[in-house]
């Protein structure tokens, strides 16, 4: 692997579109408690990740990792495909 300047931050998410060339837009769900019932709520948020090869599909869970603005709203590069999505 290449020399990593600094610390990336990286997610783990669901792709939820892949159709865009090159990008795919990734929903990242993690938990967050309430200040004041101590409940945890789900928060989501999606990213727009760079796919170089196009071989994301939709439902493929993937590690992203934070990179430089590649677009106007693109700041997250896929790094590996965990988990392909089961086709039914």
């Amino acid at each position: 692997m290449s020399q990593e300047r600094g610390n990336r931050r990286t997610r783990i998410g669901v792709v939820v579109s892949d159709k865009m060339d090159k990008t795919v837009v990734v929903r990242v769900d993690h938990l967050v408690k309430h200040s004041v019932y101590k409940k945890y709520i789900k928060r989501k948020v999606n990213c727009k990740a760079h796919d170089e090869a196009n071989s994301c599909g939709v439902g493929d869970k993937v590690l992203i990792v934070e990179t430089r603005p590649l677009s106007k709203d693109k700041r997250w590069r896929v790094r590996q495909i965990l988990e392909k999505a089961v086709i039914a």
